[in-house]
């Protein structure tokens, strides 16, 4: 309901298990199917993101996430659920300053209160076209452009990775 009362596009990617429709909202998809589009199942969220017409991803701060739409310039709505999901949304919203929290703040494996559909579509519109969206785009356009140039020959990761190969090559060298 967040998500529709942003008033957004969106690319929705749900999991199988949550293939039946009770979950729903009662006509949801039917008064979607000019906004948005979901995907049941796996999708690829790396080219997903990496296409231009993507403006924000909603996503549950899980590292991988977190970096792939770094490395896409995409800004971010965090919406943590359990263990270092919350310090990752740390470092999305508060030192990267791309992102915007939709108020989960306690891991509860049972009892949750949940988030309210009103702030999910504040922090959606916050991302994608408030005064501070942006900021939100500029600054993660400069983090792709930085992560980027880590991974060319001679930026950090790349170096990183090299010296990596290159210890694990002397210690098989030493060991055999």
């Amino acid at each position: 309901m967040g998500i529709e009362a942003s008033g957004q596009e969106f690319i929705w990617v749900v999991r199988t298990e949550l293939d039946n429709e009770d979950w729903l909202p009662e006509g949801f998809e039917e008064r979607m199917k000019e906004k948005g589009l979901i995907i049941r199942g796996w999708a690829p969220q790396v080219l997903i993101l990496d296409h231009e017409a993507v403006g924000a991803f909603v996503t549950h701060c899980g590292w991988n996430s977190t970096l792939e739409a770094i490395s896409a310039g995409v800004p971010m709505v965090t919406w943590p659920v359990f263990g270092e999901q919350f310090f990752n949304e740390k470092l999305v919203t508060e030192v990267l300053r791309i992102g915007v929290g939709v108020g989960s703040v306690q891991w509860k494996r049972i009892d949750s209160e949940g988030v309210k559909r009103e702030a999910i579509s504040k922090a959606i519109k916050q991302v994608m076209e408030s005064e501070e969206a942006e900021g939100f785009r500029n600054r993660a356009e400069e983090y792709k452009e930085m992560a980027r140039q880590a991974v060319e020959e001679g930026g950090s990761s790349y170096s990183g990775l090299t010296t990596l190969l290159q210890d694990i090559s002397t210690y098989n060298s030493i060991s055999n």
